[in-house]
Order: C-alpha cells, then structure tokens, then sequence
C-alpha cells in the first residue's frame, strides 16, 4: 500500500479523539510488542471511531466503513490495514489467554498403594 493510498484511508475514518486502551494495554499500544509502529498508531487515532463501527453506535459513512463492519463481523476478509489492526486487536482483547504449564496438574494414572508396616519398637 503506498502512502497517498494510506493517507486516503485515514480520511475514510476521521477521529478527533485518541483511543486508549488502559486495562488491556497500561502502557499504550506501542509499546505492548503485541502491534507494529503503524497498527498502534492506526489504533491510537481511529480507534474511538472503529470501536463504535463494531460495536454499531455509529453508523458507517462511506462504502471504506461499510467494508469495515463487513470485514470485523466476518462477511468479507480484511483487504487494509485498519481492518487488520482492528481484527488483531479484537483477537487480543476478547481471546482467553491459555498457559500451559508442566506443574499443576492431576496426573492422569494411578499411582500404586505402597504398604508400610511399622513395629512398635520402630516408634521409640
């Protein structure tokens, strides 16, 4: 994607307002090593805007924006980088983490029963 082609898809979502997201990413999103330079900053100046696409607050204005609700509801695929950035930041907001650990866990056989039998003098 070239940057006159970038530049006309930033003005099919326009933001007043900065996008934070403090309880998932207390750091901004740039420096959570979860988004590239130019996801976080998608993020951070058309967040506000996409949040409320998605979440259908706000109507979509132009046919960018309608492909945009297409492309999070899962009718179309993600064809820019704002559907992208959004749809990775949807997979890392909404997704159970899973850890897996080696410890913590019941094993799964039975261990055999071991017979200790004690004396009285073996007490004292």
């Amino acid at each position: 994607m070239t940057a006159n082609q970038l530049v006309e898809l930033r003005k099919a979502f326009p933001c007043d307002h900065k996008f934070y997201n403090d309880e998932k990413f207390p750091r901004g999103f740039s420096r959570s090593g979860n988004f590239t330079l130019l996801e976080s900053e998608i993020l951070e100046q058309h967040g506000r805007l996409l949040k409320a696409l998605q979440e259908k607050t706000v109507e979509p204005s132009n046919d960018t924006q309608a492909h945009f609700v297409a492309a999070t509801t899962g009718l179309s695929t993600p064809i820019n980088p704002i559907e992208s950035a959004w749809i990775k930041y949807l997979k890392l907001t909404t997704s159970k983490a899973r850890f897996f650990t080696l410890f913590g866990r019941k094993r799964s056989y039975d261990a055999p029963e071991v017979e200790v039998e004690t004396d009285a003098d073996d007490l004292d």
